[in-house]
């Protein structure tokens, strides 16, 4: 599976809040990433459309 996520910038922000980042927290939300890519994908092909739209997600 390909990396969705850029891992310095979501560590940076883990990080600004106060909070540490776990080895598999990329990890699961590039997974989290990927699932809402797949649905936003499906719902724009259903409506007949080839571009993702923010309603998609």
């Amino acid at each position: 599976m390909d990396t969705m996520v850029v891992g310095s910038k979501v560590k940076a922000y883990i990080k600004s809040k106060g909070c540490h980042t776990s080895s598999d927290t990329l990890g699961a939300l590039n997974e989290k990433v990927v699932q809402l890519l797949e649905v936003a994908t499906y719902r724009c092909k259903s409506n007949r459309r080839t571009t993702v739209k923010p309603q998609d997600l």
